[in-house]
């Protein structure tokens, strides 16, 4: 029951791999929107694709995988499939609640129905409390909710809101130097890392020597890479926000 809450609680903060959200399914019946009789989240998806770049869409036969991003609340699910990959690179924020409703909840209470008794009493225990209440989305960098979304500019110490620079002025004075060795160890890690799953895909395709080439989009490794490549971006933009306002 813990490790359920903890996975729920991970999702909602947005804290989950990717990979395990990924969603694929074929176009069978034609590349086009029009050759389904009912719009569907991967055909759709395909169909954007399309638009972006004709070169790279999925055809006719091809696997589309997709993951359900965050929307307005009356759009349907097919509106919101999106390219994981371009999930990534955007910050698009996981629509939790889709994959709770749709993807957990009627299995798990299959499973915890029976144990505790009751259905209800299981969809309460696991769906709803303080495991459920703290919920994190990144700020799109991109697609149609960028526009609606304002960047601000958050103290790198305490989080406060703050016009400009790095840090408020009370982590300035007290713990600039905590900040930044925080920042260079986290650095470190999301390198080691982004190096770790670089090596392994080095290895996969038979050269340590070569830069990774594959775009196997089945492999889990896929997308931790593109996420881990990600990490180290963003960090490394903190640190040169400390940078230029420490002078150090």
């Amino acid at each position: 029951m813990d490790y359920t809450r903890g996975i729920i609680s991970e999702l909602l903060q947005n804290r989950i791999d990717l990979s395990l959200l990924v969603i694929t399914k074929s176009l069978g019946k034609g590349a086009n929107a029009e050759d389904y009789a009912v719009k569907q989240a991967h055909v759709e998806l395909a169909e954007r694709m399309r638009k972006r770049d004709p070169s790279s869409a999925p055809g006719s036969g091809d696997r589309v995988p997709y993951v359900i991003i965050s929307g307005a609340k009356n759009m349907k699910a097919y509106e919101k499939s999106e390219d994981p990959l371009f999930a990534l690179e955007n910050n698009l924020s996981i629509d939790a609640t889709y994959y709770i409703e749709h993807q957990l909840q009627a299995p798990l209470l299959r499973i915890f129905g029976p144990i505790m008794g009751d259905e209800k009493k299981a969809q309460s225990q696991l769906f709803s409390g303080a495991h459920t209440r703290k919920v994190n989305a990144p700020t799109p960098q991109g697609g149609p909710m960028a526009k609606f979304a304002t960047k601000s500019l958050r103290c790198l110490g305490c989080k406060a809101l703050i016009k400009e620079g790095s840090l408020c002025s009370h982590c300035r004075e007290d713990k600039a130097a905590e900040v930044v060795t925080e920042r260079m160890r986290d650095l470190r890690c999301k390198e080691e890392e982004y190096n770790r799953l670089w090596t392994n895909c080095q290895r996969c395709q038979g050269s340590l020597l070569e830069p990774v080439i594959c775009s196997n989009r089945d492999c889990e490794i896929f997308y931790r890479r593109a996420k881990a490549r990600k990490d180290v971006e963003e960090v490394q933009e903190h640190m040169s926000r400390l940078r230029l306002d420490l002078e150090w």
